[in-house]
């Protein structure tokens, strides 16, 4: 089984969990009158939105390279992470909502022995989840996975934060639940962001490695006198790199060529994420010296 499979195998167990997690939360939460815990209920349900989009989107990146997209369609996994952050931003709209409504129109939500168990199970599962997804996607160098883990970890913290507000609601201050919804959009907004950071620096071509590590693996192999000119991109599991190497001027085409290979097999040893190497042999020339003095 090749990784996008595994992806999208590991994007199916998620799935699953987050609906039945989701679902719990927000049944329970209409019962008791907590918005708290039905906006958390909401946001586990983007989580499970959110693998959709994910499967959706590592269909399309695993396609193989066209006329079109000769470097492939592996960006389209990192378009997926946006989705993910943009319906992080629809929540937090969303829950800003309430709260203010239930701070014009006070309520009082229920705190019960059932409110707590469900949150505690949901809760388990979430770390469950997170820690199984952030895993896979370091194995997997999945972008997605290690955000949508990210999203993931955002709604654990949201819980915490809904039990503590039923601990608040059971000893008397009710208005802490419209509290803590607010307190929660400034946990996903700051998840969404996050997400957002990463997933730009990849479709802006950031430097994906830093280039001075890049020229210690070169400057030792045999024949290489200089290396600069050093640029690296792409995305976590899926780098391309290219730089200029200088060999001595007197070097036959056929050395030079050798030289190359060798630049792109060491490099690919020593980063498992680099996936292309591009080398342009230059070359040496001594400070002073024209080339062939």
């Amino acid at each position: 089984m090749d990784s996008r499979s595994k992806i999208i195998r590991v994007l199916w167990y998620t799935l699953i969990l987050n609906l039945a997690v989701a679902s719990a939360k927000i049944f329970y939460g209409y019962l008791s009158g907590s918005i708290s815990m039905t906006a958390d209920g909401f946001h586990s349900m983007l989580d499970g939105s959110s693998n959709v989009i994910g499967l959706i989107g590592i269909w399309i990146a695993s396609q193989p390279p066209d006329e079109s997209h000769p470097y492939g369609h592996r960006k389209f996994e990192t378009f997926a992470s946006l989705a993910v952050a943009g319906f992080l931003f629809i929540t937090c709209f969303e829950i800003l909502k309430k709260s203010l409504y239930r701070f014009i129109t006070p309520n009082h939500p229920e705190s019960t022995i059932t409110g707590f168990v469900i949150m505690g199970i949901t809760l388990t599962v979430n770390i469950a989840v997170m820690l199984y997804e952030k895993k896979k996607g370091r194995e997997l160098k999945s972008s997605f996975l290690i955000a949508d883990s990210m999203h993931t970890m955002s709604d654990i913290f949201v819980s915490i934060s809904v039990i503590i507000t039923l601990i608040a609601v059971k000893i008397g201050y009710p208005v802490l639940d419209a509290v803590a919804a607010a307190g929660i959009t400034i946990i996903i907004g700051r998840t969404g962001y996050r997400i957002v950071k990463e997933s730009s620096d990849a479709l802006m071509d950031a430097s994906a490695i830093d280039g001075n590590r890049i020229r210690d693996a070169i400057m030792t192999l045999k024949g290489v006198k200089e290396c600069h000119k050093i640029r690296t991109r792409g995305m976590q599991g899926h780098i391309y790199v290219d730089l200029h190497v200088k060999v001595d001027p007197e070097m036959s085409i056929n050395d030079a060529h050798d030289i190359s290979y060798f630049v792109e097999q060491e490099l690919k040893k020593r980063f498992s994420e680099i996936t292309d190497v591009v080398v342009h042999i230059e070359p040496y020339k001594k400070q002073g010296l024209r080339v062939g003095e």
